[in-house]
């Protein structure tokens, strides 16, 4: 797991490259670390980054992935933009202020036979979670159509409760939606969760 001062050091790096949006951006970084669990929230209840700041390596993973992906795939696709949307792509799991979306488990033999350390917030009304996220981040930050697509479709195609998550999506993605996606998918699956 990689070290906090490491992982803050990444993090505030992301913040220097920003450009039109710097002041906005930077207002809202401060609210999410002053009145939210953006910096402590885990990444999930059981899989990937299920810790204390799980969340935000995570976040900082996929905006290192999204930003290479970008540079060799498409340059002309800004950095800011970029930033801004794998940076917070899954910021509807901080829940909001004074109301966070993880809890940890008070279920003992969960958390010590199945792994589930920690349990949505029952008073949490519910909403898709890249829903949630576009909700968060709308409200802070002006965003294109582009990068609107890339937050709330970040998560591409899966099947979910019977159906396919998404689906509205398919062959309809942006190039930044794509690279948001591919970049959280990687970083997930190949550098938090090991697939060979």
């Amino acid at each position: 797991m990689i070290e906090f001062e490491a992982l803050m050091q990444k993090y505030n790096r992301f913040f220097e490259q920003l450009d039109q949006r710097k002041e906005v951006v930077l207002k809202f970084r401060s609210f999410l670390e002053n009145e939210t669990c953006w910096l402590t929230a885990p990444a999930s209840t059981r899989f990937h980054l299920n810790v204390e700041r799980g969340l935000l390596i995570h976040s900082v993973g996929v905006t290192s992935n999204a930003l290479v992906i970008k540079e060799k795939l498409a340059p002309d696709i800004t950095d800011e933009s970029v930033i801004i949307t794998s940076l917070f792509h899954d910021l509807g799991k901080i829940g909001y202020p004074g109301k966070p979306y993880y809890l940890p488990n008070d279920n003992q033999w969960e958390v010590e036979k199945r792994g589930i350390n920690y349990k949505v917030n029952p008073e949490i009304v519910f909403m898709n979670l890249a829903a949630r996220s576009l909700y968060l981040v709308t409200q802070h930050i002006p965003l294109s159509e582009f990068e609107a697509q890339a937050i709330v479709a970040h998560d591409g195609l899966y099947a979910t409760y019977g159906g396919v998550n998404n689906l509205e999506y398919h062959h309809k993605e942006c190039r930044l939606q794509m690279i948001v996606h591919f970049a959280d998918k990687w970083t997930a699956a190949v550098e938090e969760e090991g697939r060979k």
